[in-house]
């Protein structure tokens, strides 16, 4: 299993930015697909998650209506679009799926919210 994020950078508060996670190594469409993000001296928390076929998705609350998640099962890799972004929203995110009981982690994008 390899998850690989990509789409991290600083950018102004207002602003958007669009991460991806391109997978491999399991068959992606089978699985639900999720978004987390650690800030510093914080824990890790789930941010959003999309259902297999993409049907179903929800959101953390601190993130709802300025995040939207996806996934392109033809390309193996699921996206998250960030609107309007806080300095709040500053922490390295990570894709991630459970596979088997086991929980499998990319190595992080960097997303800094600063003017």
């Amino acid at each position: 299993v390899q998850l690989v994020e990509s789409g991290g950078g600083l950018v102004q508060p207002g602003g958007s930015l669009r991460l991806s996670c391109a997978a491999s190594g399991f068959t992606f469409s089978r699985y639900t697909m999720r978004w987390y993000r650690q800030a510093p001296g914080k824990e890790r928390e789930l941010v959003a998650w999309i259902s297999s076929v993409g049907g179903s998705a929800d959101y953390a609350d601190s993130v709802k209506g300025r995040f939207t998640i996806s996934r392109d099962n033809a390309k193996n890799t699921v996206y998250l679009q960030m609107n309007s972004l806080k300095p709040e929203d500053t922490a390295v995110y990570y894709c991630n799926i459970i596979r088997q009981f086991t929980a499998y982690w990319g190595q992080g994008t960097q997303v800094t919210v600063s003017s």
